[in-house]
């Protein structure tokens, strides 16, 4: 190799070191923007999750005291009480919903009778109609939505709704077979 080959070869070496040197500082700086961006992602996370948590208390608020309300009216004596339960699974959020019973909590497509799982859904049907928003004419269709609630719970959830229809100037249309639930304007078919 001749002297001119040597100064070529080297002044390629050269080259291809600033070139390489450039290219760890571009790498350098956009290392430190990806941290400063994963910095910011993390407030960003952290924000949204306590905004979350906190929409997810008010909810729970807000609903359980509707169906809790619902529950006790129906059921005085027996103490029943609503939960939600909000829990991160798989990166998203899952409700779980539990009566409370004399402080325990209860399955409750599991460990109820005399139709508490339907007064609990007719009181989150109602609670979904009350928070909506914007503000809806308050409105409920339903179809025997009290067949399973024994007969001697029938008078307390006969008071339950006229009471609820009134102080929330609540619509109901209800299909029952039920005669202590039939009240007001009484449309029969035979």
């Amino acid at each position: 190799m001749n002297l001119q080959e040597v100064r070529k070869k080297v002044n390629q070496l050269l080259q291809d070191y600033q070139h390489y040197e450039r290219r760890v500082e571009e790498e350098k700086k956009l290392l430190e923007t990806s941290k400063e961006d994963a910095h910011a992602y993390e407030q960003s996370q952290s924000l949204v999750q306590r905004v979350a948590q906190s929409l997810q208390q008010k909810a729970h608020e807000k609903v359980a005291s509707v169906v809790s309300r619902c529950l006790e009216a129906v059921y005085e004596e027996e103490g029943y009480g609503f939960e939600i339960e909000f829990e991160r699974k798989r990166g998203k959020t899952e409700a779980n919903l539990s009566f409370t019973k004399g402080g325990e909590k209860m399955d409750p497509l599991e460990e109820t009778a005399g139709g508490v799982v339907e007064v609990a859904a007719f009181a989150l049907r109602l609670a979904c109609l009350v928070l909506s928003k914007p503000k809806r004419r308050l409105f409920l269709a339903l179809d025997e939505p009290f067949r399973m609630v024994s007969e001697e719970y029938q008078p307390r959830l006969r008071e339950l709704i006229e009471t609820l229809a009134e102080e929330l100037e609540l619509q109901l249309f209800i299909i029952t077979h039920d005669k202590d639930l039939v009240m007001g304007k009484v449309i029969r078919l035979t």
